[in-house]
């Protein structure tokens, strides 16, 4: 039996691993709903923006209308985990939810795909992260942290209460970058 005082956290399900987040996401005690509509995101604590295929999300948002629903969403405080495509989503040339600029599939292709240890400052040590046609940060605000790089290309970052990052940590198994966003949205929630 879920907890009632589990956060609520939606799961853009319009295309790509949104079933990999909601399990990782379930199996830490949060309640989810996937995303499809405005109306989904009624009363979440917080988003999750899984990876997938870009151009195949930014067409469902326009479809069902949701580009305003996100940004109105992020602009009351909510925080926003964005994943691969996800981060993308995010982007100026996007929903402009994140002050950067991403350069699509900048490891290369799918053949190209890779794994990394990634320290982000989490206890624990490193993350194993998994770039499958990979984002990168291109360009960033003054208000954009950093978090990771990879040969010098930013591929992690945070501004305010979204975290963004270029790879797939539902792929890996390890639940800490989940349970820091989990930990951002009860803080918010409980104040």
């Amino acid at each position: 039996m879920t907890d009632p005082g589990a956060p609520l956290v939606g799961v853009l399900a319009l295309q790509g691993d949104f079933a990999a987040h909601r399990a990782m996401l379930e199996g830490l005690g949060a309640q989810v709903r996937e995303v499809r509509v405005p109306a989904d995101l009624d009363g979440l604590d917080g988003l999750v923006m899984p990876g997938g295929e870009s151009t195949t999300m930014t067409l469902g948002i326009e479809r069902e209308g949701l580009a305003e629903p996100l940004r109105a969403f992020h602009a009351a405080g909510r925080p926003v985990f964005g994943t691969c495509a996800g981060l993308i989503m995010l982007d100026r040339e996007h929903l402009a939810i994140m002050d950067i600029v991403a350069a699509r599939n900048a490891f290369g292709r799918q053949v190209h795909s890779f794994e990394e240890d990634l320290d982000l400052g989490l206890e624990g040590g490193p993350v194993r992260a998994v770039f499958i046609r990979a984002p990168l940060i291109a360009e960033h605000g003054p208000d954009v942290r950093i978090l990771a790089s990879v040969d010098g290309r930013p591929v992690a970052a945070e501004e305010g209460a979204v975290l963004a990052i270029s790879f797939h940590p539902e792929l890996s198994g390890d639940t800490r970058l989940h349970e820091r966003f989990l930990d951002t949205v009860r803080r918010l929630r409980d104040g």
